[in-house]
């Protein structure tokens, strides 16, 4: 039998544009294309930690659309960030059914940053919940998560697309999902906008200077929507689909040159 390549797939940070992540994944589905390998950054973490639960992608089209912020919001006095994170902990852990990483239908890895430390951190086990809290914890706004004494936060502070933790996982090929182009004429009315759009300014200029090698890149051009307004989440999913479903010719020959290639190894 033909050797088949591991697909591996990088979800990238964006707040609630990160729902077209969920585009991505019902074309490739509906195409054949199975994902083997899934790296995750902030929402791209929370979208793909759900889906490598083992969550059916209608189920997961239902929940982003009755999506709603007070599901994630539960307010705590600011010493190190307004939002406790207790309750969108509990989501995820409902979610992913209180499971570890290991555990999980496809393999995962999770991006958060370290504070102490200015680094990276990857999380290929451990409780889902606890990674994905820390993925998510936007610096200012969410209370950053401890865990095994290193403080983090939001892992699309030093990772926005995480493509070269995919390939360490051993991705024959990487398709990357990018859902973060700057909304340039976003209103600027509280702190919290005030954070969100610097992290999505920051985060671009990084892209410009880090070229992000995928073999496919799909950047669904979701930049009229804004990252913290969860509005609008039936459209932003449908252009993650659109734009998928302009990729799917490209992704089918990578597979065919990739097994022609391989064709006489065991």
């Amino acid at each position: 039998m033909a050797k088949e390549p591991k697909i591996g797939l990088a979800l990238g940070a964006g707040g609630a544009r990160g729902f077209a992540h969920l585009g991505v994944l019902k074309v490739l589905n509906n195409a054949g294309i199975k994902v083997d390998l899934i790296a995750g950054s902030s929402m791209g973490a929370l979208v793909g930690s759900f889906y490598a639960a083992g969550i059916d992608i209608d189920r997961l089209y239902k929940f982003a659309i009755a999506f709603k912020r007070k599901y994630y919001l539960d307010f705590t006095v600011p010493k190190m960030g307004f939002v406790a994170g207790n309750r969108v902990k509990d989501l995820i852990r409902l979610f992913t059914h209180g499971k570890n990483i290991e555990e999980l239908d496809i393999p995962l890895a999770i991006v958060a940053t370290d504070l102490y430390e200015g680094k990276k951190v990857v999380f290929k086990k451990g409780p889902v919940a606890e990674a994905v809290r820390a993925s998510i914890a936007i610096p200012g706004i969410f209370v950053p998560e401890k865990i095994d004494g290193k403080l983090l936060v939001d892992g699309g502070v030093v990772d926005r697309v995480p493509v070269s933790v995919v390939k360490e996982m051993g991705a024959d090929i990487v398709i990357a999902v990018d859902v973060s182009n700057v909304k340039r004429t976003e209103d600027i009315n509280s702190i919290f906008d005030v954070i969100l759009q610097s992290l999505d300014i920051m985060q671009d200029e990084l892209v410009h200077y880090r070229k992000i090698a995928s073999d496919v890149m799909i950047r669904p051009r979701v930049e009229q929507y804004s990252s913290r307004a969860f509005t609008n989440i039936q459209e932003i999913i449908e252009i993650g689909e659109k734009e998928a479903e302009q990729h799917v010719d490209k992704i089918v020959d990578l597979i065919s040159q990739w097994k022609e290639k391989h064709k006489h190894e065991e």
